[in-house]
């Protein structure tokens, strides 16, 4: 099944028809794309959500990864042949999507095919794989690949910063359009086979992390995750990257967004919170963030392994033989074993100068103890991978030159690539594994030891181990790993620190074996329950969760390029038409407007809080309306509000969140609320003055009513940790005494208790209906926390008498967010404009009015 938009893509060429899913369809030829594509928007483009139901009878998943599970040979006669990449986690992963989810993958090959052959390979890998290749010009792979995702991205997330040159180089502008066009492309081709009202797409790792608002573009209710498969580094690290936002809400384009471990997703949201000014919720067990009006998932969980594909290795005849070929070759002698890519964050130097100080400090261990090291060649490419290689070859000969002798090298080095069931027996007979990256995003070779150390009946029989006895194995794990949390029985250490590897090494060696086989159980009972099926069967049902209220919400894109998002709202919070709002005020007799100022008729944070003007001048006209009744209300203090407002003589004026409250210019300053004394104030002040001199960056403002404590211009992480302390600690001291704490934006406030800007609206309309002049209009604008308060009141006053029964009632929030109004508007100006409007509607009825007869 595809979606509707498919008929654009048939326009680019035509193929021939084929079997696919349970429809028969024109498969586009393949368009390869050898230009640099812009990275603003693709004006051709209209953002698509199908309105017709779909056919599709079962599930689907679109998986989106750089590589297709696919390797490519080439046959006798020069033709192509494919098979299924058994190695590959994305092929892995569908055994826990469910037999009855239909898996098509959307990547890259390995292998460059000629451009005359790529409509023939394209067609034949989806019929027979349900695999899409996106075919990239070898010049735009390079900068694509080699260029920003490895020189710029991946040390990156790796904690290398490009300090100079050498160090990855300096930001490149055309590797990023580059980068740009690769996800554009990525997102055509999803775009093929795409329906988007019933298939979930789940994109892999940091080369595609700008596709999800391509996608999210096309289809604004796309059912989309993405996980993170390296590091995500910390906010200091990522804010050096110069498209550290078009990345961030690229990704917050997504549904669900996946990490290994917690300390990634708090990276991520710490980068969120400093960069973006977004700030995160867990709610049941699950964090979400709110980002315009969606919420997006986080989700934690470290990838598994695939038993069942290591389980068929561990009985293949070419397993055991090569074990009882290593047991023979290593007879006597402890077998520690590293296994790692030839590349800088591996530590593979590290490790090497840890087993030359162990065996330093340790002399009885030369001729007993052997570092196997196998050195799988290195992903990347460059002077830093060859600087790796040297190194590591010239410890390794100097540690065998100083503790070798004839028939015994203390370190094997393997750098020729090795059969999977090689590096397996080789697992299978090492008595402790040691991972020492200094850092690596997840690192499964720790889990592969764990399920080979459990062996098999044949791999006992031919170790000579007795089947009913518990197995045994020993972990050392670098802190800075991604499976390191999940290893809880493993000895993690600092790779940093020689010596503490060397001693940790050595306790490896000592520990006894009832601890050994306690170790391992613990391992090998979470490794063989948390399998790479649970992990993705956990990713799949949490993004259909996720994407649960899709069809529920109204939704629209707004944005340029990659600053694109999708605004999704309630069906009944809607945008406040003005022409509809300026029909109703025309049409009524007895309006009441009710204002909040900051962030209002004021730009939140401004460090000018005066009122100018222009709001000055709109807010007169529309008291000058004898059927009007405008309201100011304000968190500010009176005196404030007084000068501020001294020219407006028909304003009413609340102050202090409804504490003050005063009808015109003319009339003096009441108060809403019975307060006894504010003898609280000399408790909570004090304590409030210890996080202002320990925050710095806030401050108190004190008020008649009440205290408030604003750290706005501090350190946001820990302006917002010290507000929970501050919190906590006014509760506990205030217990006893007629106040509210209340935490706002932030801010933290004390105030007397019953005090809301509720009050205010509740005070205004009973004393027009004690005056008989019941409202029929009813504007309330607010944008944070404490207009909440008048907004229920008037929503609720629709049902009672203190209103018309044919009142109009506009409780509007400003901007998209959860709300009791349900109105919202997009920002200041857009208030301005709108209430300018209803001033010169009321300036219009004025001049049309008959004059009185003298």
């Amino acid at each position: 099944m595809v979606s509707r938009s498919y008929s654009n893509l048939l326009d680019l060429a035509s193929g021939d028809s084929l079997t696919f899913g349970r429809e028969r369809k024109r498969f586009p030829r393949v368009a390869t794309v050898p230009g640099l594509l812009s990275e603003v928007d693709d004006d051709n483009c209209n953002s698509v959500g199908s309105d017709a139901p779909s056919s599709v009878s079962q599930e689907r998943m679109i998986i989106v990864g750089n590589q297709l599970p696919l390797r490519a040979h080439r046959n006798a006669e020069g033709e192509w042949c494919f098979n299924w990449d058994e190695d590959s986690l994305l092929l892995q992963l569908k055994d826990g999507l469910g037999e009855d989810v239909e898996v098509i993958y959307v990547g890259c090959l390995k292998e460059e095919v000629a451009p005359n052959k790529q409509d023939d390979v394209a067609q034949t890998l989806l019929e027979t794989f349900k695999c899409v290749p996106a075919f990239l010009p070898p010049e735009l792979f390079t900068k694509f690949y080699h260029g920003f995702c490895k020189q710029h991205l991946w040390p990156l997330f790796h904690y290398m910063l490009p300090l100079s040159p050498d160090l990855g180089g300096r930001f490149d502008r055309t590797l990023w359009q580059a980068y740009v066009s690769v996800n554009k492309i990525f997102a055509d081709k999803v775009m093929e086979v795409i329906s988007p009202d019933d298939d979930y797409v789940w994109v892999h790792d940091y080369h595609l992390m700008v596709l999800p608002t391509f996608l999210r573009k096309r289809f604004n209710r796309v059912k989309l995750g993405f996980f993170l498969h390296s590091p995500f580094p910390s906010s200091e690290i990522y804010r050096t990257l110069p498209v550290r936002d078009e990345l961030l809400r690229a990704l917050l384009n997504s549904d669900l967004i996946g990490f290994h471990t917690f300390d990634y997703a708090r990276h991520f949201l710490s980068c969120c919170s400093r960069m973006l000014g977004l700030s995160y919720q867990s709610k049941r067990g699950y964090i979400g963030l709110e980002y315009y009006g969606r919420t997006v998932s986080i989700k934690i969980l470290p990838v598994g392994i695939h038993i069942g594909q290591l389980q068929s290795v561990l009985n293949l005849p070419e397993t055991v033989a090569k074990v009882a070929e290593l047991r023979n070759r290593f007879r006597g002698q402890t077998v520690m074993l590293g296994v790692d890519d030839m590349d800088i964050f591996k530590g593979i130097s590290l490790k090497l100068l840890a087993m030359e100080q162990l065996l330093m400090q340790r002399p009885e261990n030369t001729g007993e103890v052997v570092l196997v090291q196998i050195a799988n060649p290195a992903r990347g490419r460059g002077r830093d991978v060859q600087e790796v290689q040297s190194e590591t070859y010239a410890t390794v000969k100097r540690i065998n030159n100083m503790f070798g002798r004839p028939g015994y090298d203390p370190v094997v080095l393997i750098d020729t690539p090795l059969q999977f069931y090689e590096r397996i027996a080789y697992y299978v007979i090492a008595e402790c594994c040691l991972v020492t990256a200094v850092r690596d995003g997840m690192n499964l070779i720790p889990y592969e030891y764990i399920i080979c150390r459990q062996g098999n009946e044949k791999l006992d029989e031919t170790l000579g181990l007795n089947s009913s006895v518990s197995k045994k194995s020993m972990l050392v794990v670098s802190e800075f790993i991604g499976c390191s949390p999940s290893l809880s029985g493993a000895i993690r250490v600092n790779p940093w620190n020689i010596d503490a590897v060397a001693e940790a090494m050595d306790s490896a060696l000592i520990v006894s074996e009832a601890e050994k086989q306690l170790r391992h159980e613990k391992h090998n009972r979470y490794v063989s329950t948390h399998d790479v099926a649970y992990w993705a069967r956990s990713f799949l049902q949490d993004l259909e969760r996720a994407c649960g209220d899709h069809l529920r919400r109204r939704c629209w894109g707004i944005g340029f390029g990659l600053g694109f998002r999708v605004i999704a709202l309630d069906p009944n919070f809607r945008k406040l038409s003005i022409e509809h709002i300026v029909s109703a005020y025309k049409r009524t007799k007895n309006r009441v407007i009710l204002l909040d100022y900051d962030g209002t008729l004021m730009p939140t944070g401004s460090l000018s809080t005066t009122p100018n003007i222009d709001a000055v001048g709109i807010l007169n006209n529309l008291c000058r309306d004898p059927k009007n009744v405008v309201f100011l209300v304000s968190g500010k203090d009176r005196k404030t509000l007084t000068e501020w407002f001294s020219c407006c003589e028909k304003l009413g004026i609340a102050a202090e969140h409804g504490y003050f409250i005063r009808p015109n210019h003319d009339a003096d300053w009441e108060t809403c609320a019975s307060v006894p004394d504010f003898d609280w104030k000399q408790i909570a002040e004090p304590v409030m003055k210890l996080y202002t001199e320990t925050t710095d960056g806030s401050a108190i403002e004190t008020k008649e009513s009440a205290l408030v404590w604003n750290y706005l211009y501090a350190d946001p992480d820990f302006g917002f940790c010290q507000a929970k302390e501050l919190l906590d600690h006014l509760e506990s001291v205030l217990a006893n005494e007629p106040v509210s704490v209340k935490s706002g934006q932030h801010i933290v406030e004390v105030k007397p208790q019953g005090v809301n800007k509720g009050l205010v609206a509740e005070h205004l309309l009973m004393t027009m209906q004690q005056k008989g002049k019941l409202p029929d209009f009813v504007l309330c604008i607010g944008d944070d926390r404490s207009d909440e308060d008048m907004f229920e009141v008037i929503m609720r006053a629709r049902t009672g008498p203190s209103l018309s029964p044919v009142a109009e009632v506009f409780a509007c929030t400003v901007g998209q967010k959860p709300s009791k109004a349900k109105y919202y508007v997009e920002d200041r100006t857009e208030i301005l404009r709108m209430l300018q409007c209803l001033a010169n509607a009321s300036e219009q009825a004025t001049k049309t009015a008959p004059q009185p007869s003298h």
